[in-house]
């Protein structure tokens, strides 16, 4: 990048409270030159435009000068002289979904993949969210003290998605040291080996839908690759992946980053305990205050385009702050502050335009399951570390605790 000023340094303390240095650049325009933090897997030390504040952000998002497309991606890793050989959640064998696509792919493999979305296809699904919550919240009862994220948090979406993709109960163990290495691994290196277990396992699992096809949307993905030719291999094994890494981490940390705020601001516990008529707001408002998302997937702008008052040359990267928009104080009142009665609509958190979460409305679902199974179960649960001694995943897109202990039973 030629750029006449030096990239902003990003660092731990940007992982672990990336809202003042949002805050800070808001005040000098919407696009930033800055570097990504050295120890984050696969990005690490790699130069970005970061774009801030709410308008920015949502524009940027509904952009299409600003393609996600995995070959562009792919092409300016190298020119950035990433080492092409450690960049695992970027394989194009698990990356080649409809979130690095651009129209016209992106249409066809969205179209495909909204089936398993519909109003009626979560409505379906509701009874055995509601199972899976239960028999999780009925297991927590028998601690005092537990991980919120590991107990709880975790299991529900998986056990949701597999249910989605027809994974086999038994062999739902894998996906959690996969996730987390592809998430926020130690290293490009293991990053790459989740990605290639991913890509195995999910193979032959297509393998055995062939054989044997159940009612689950896999099939159905293998049954419009097999049929007409509508998906490649690769299209299908990264659609999976897709769905498996997407279909939880959203979930996932909207619960602890949700419980998280709850426990840090007990009021706000006690009116959801007396009202769970607000329950469905008090989700969009966990959403919106700790996105679990706190930056959208890369862009590479396809041509130069200027942001606010700064120019983006063509073929620069972009991450796009979702967390910063939805704390912007020009679109929301008292934006760090939890406010379960809030209005919170109109959050980024899902992303807007093409790429807008298409397993939203399953995300808000579980969210809302979840509390109410947790504030009916154990109403008198309180964190059980100090807040300041928590600790943020080292992701450059999942803002996500790295653990939540809680006392269920908090006397």
């Amino acid at each position: 990048m030629d750029h006449d000023s030096a990239p902003l340094e990003l660092d731990d303390a940007f992982v672990q409270d990336p809202y003042s240095v949002y805050a800070k650049l808001s005040t000098e325009g919407s696009a930033h030159l800055v570097r990504m933090p050295a120890g984050v897997p696969l990005v690490g030390g790699l130069p970005v435009w970061l774009i801030t504040g709410y308008e920015a952000v949502r524009s940027a998002l509904a952009d299409p000068r600003l393609s996600t497309d995995l070959n562009r991606i792919d092409g300016l890793f190298a020119q950035k002289e990433a080492d092409r050989s450690k960049r695992g959640g970027f394989s194009s064998v698990i990356a080649s979904h409809m979130m690095h696509t651009d129209p016209p792919d992106h249409t066809r493999l969205r179209k495909l993949v909204s089936k398993a979305f519909t109003g009626r296809a979560i409505q379906a699904l509701r009874p055995e969210i509601q199972k899976i919550t239960d028999e999780l919240v009925a297991a927590l009862a028998d601690h005092d003290e537990v991980d919120l994220l590991d107990a709880f948090a975790f299991p529900l979406p998986i056990r949701v998605i597999c249910l989605l993709l027809g994974v086999p109960v038994e062999e739902q163990a894998n996906f959690k040291s996969w996730s987390k290495a592809l998430v926020s691994g130690t290293s490009p290196e293991e990053a790459t080996a989740a990605a290639t277990a991913v890509a195995e396992y999910l193979g032959e699992l297509i393998e055995r839908k062939r054989r044997a096809t159940t009612d689950d949307v896999l099939s159905a993905l293998v049954s419009a690759h097999d049929v007409d030719d509508r998906l490649t291999t690769t299209e299908l094994i990264s659609s999976a992946y897709l769905l498996f890494i997407a279909g939880f981490e959203t979930t996932l940390n909207a619960l602890g980053n949700g419980t998280l705020h709850l426990m840090r601001n007990l009021d706000q516990w006690e009116v959801l305990r007396e009202d769970r008529t607000l329950l469905p707001g008090a989700v969009e408002e966990f959403l919106r205050l700790e996105s679990p998302l706190k930056h959208a997937t890369f862009r590479c702008a396809k041509e130069s385009l200027n942001v606010g008052d700064v120019e983006i040359p063509a073929g620069d990267f972009v991450l796009l702050a979702i967390a910063s928009a939805n704390r912007d104080p020009q679109r929301f009142d008292d934006p760090h502050v939890l406010d379960v009665r809030r209005p919170a609509a109109g959050h980024l958190a899902f992303g807007h335009g093409i790429h807008h979460c298409l397993g939203a409305p399953l995300a808000r679902v579980e969210v809302q399951m979840a509390f109410g199974a947790l504030l009916d179960a154990f109403p008198a649960m309180r964190l059980a570390a100090d807040p300041e001694d928590l600790r943020w995943r080292n992701s450059t897109i999942i803002r996500g605790l790295d653990s939540l202990p809680v006392r269920l039973n908090h006397r």
